[in-house]
């Protein structure tokens, strides 16, 4: 029986040993998707904006920071942590401040106005349209929250949802997404080295724990 526990322990160790090395080489990817996404972030210089005192401004208001945190957090039930936004690194490359940059692009789309100009007349559901310009508000409509056959929204979906905008949140959310899987790749990595130290403490405590009962027997 000792000699078998002492197998099950080497092996034990073994295995640990091996699970420390899945830790450490999941560790070395993350490093080096970390060491892109910088990399990637740095190329593009995007910042965060903030105040002397360090807090989030929008424009120069804070205000305007807290409503897009708003968005983020209330709307899009997205939790900004704010150990993620460091003022002294301003840089947008953490999943919170790629978050944050989103709602920021898309804060400005939701509550910005397009103009629309009627060449002629136009009649839709019983009213008229004369021709003119007119000012549409996005009124915090969304791409698929406009009637595309209203001869205003239509135009204006067009403007406010524009090409640029779809991909600056395309862009932000894959950066956003990126970071966060970045994040989930480091604990996997931490749970492997955990769990391969303890099948290594388990495996030489069973070891040991033979070696003593051998050593009390002879001694018997």
């Amino acid at each position: 029986m000792t000699a078998r526990l002492k197998l099950l322990g080497i092996i034990l160790a073994i295995i640990g040993i091996g699970f420390i090395g899945v830790g450490a080489f999941a560790a070395l990817q993350v490093k080096a998707g970390n060491d892109s996404l910088q990399a990637f972030s740095a190329a593009q210089n995007v910042t965060l904006t903030y105040n002397e005192d360090g807090v989030l401004v929008d424009r120069g208001e804070v205000e305007g920071a807290e409503a897009i945190k708003s968005l983020v957090e209330d709307d899009w039930g997205y939790a900004l942590k704010g150990y993620e936004m460091d003022p002294d690194n301003p840089l947008v490359n953490t999943g919170s401040e790629y978050m944050y940059q989103m709602g920021l692009v898309a804060y400005h789309t939701l509550n910005g106005t397009t103009e629309v100009t009627l060449d002629e007349p136009v009649e839709y559901n019983g009213e008229t349209f004369e021709a003119g310009t007119y000012e549409v508000p996005t009124d915090g409509r969304y791409w698929a929250d406009f009637d595309r056959m209203h001869p205003l929204e239509g135009a204006a979906r067009a403007e406010a949802w524009n090409p640029t905008a779809h991909a600056l949140i395309g862009e932000l959310g894959v950066g956003s997404v990126t970071a966060n899987v970045l994040v989930l790749g480091l604990g996997t990595a931490a749970i492997a080295a955990g769990l391969g130290l303890t099948l290594i403490l388990t495996g030489l405590g069973l070891v040991w724990a033979t070696r003593a009962d051998k050593v009390g027997t002879t001694e018997a």
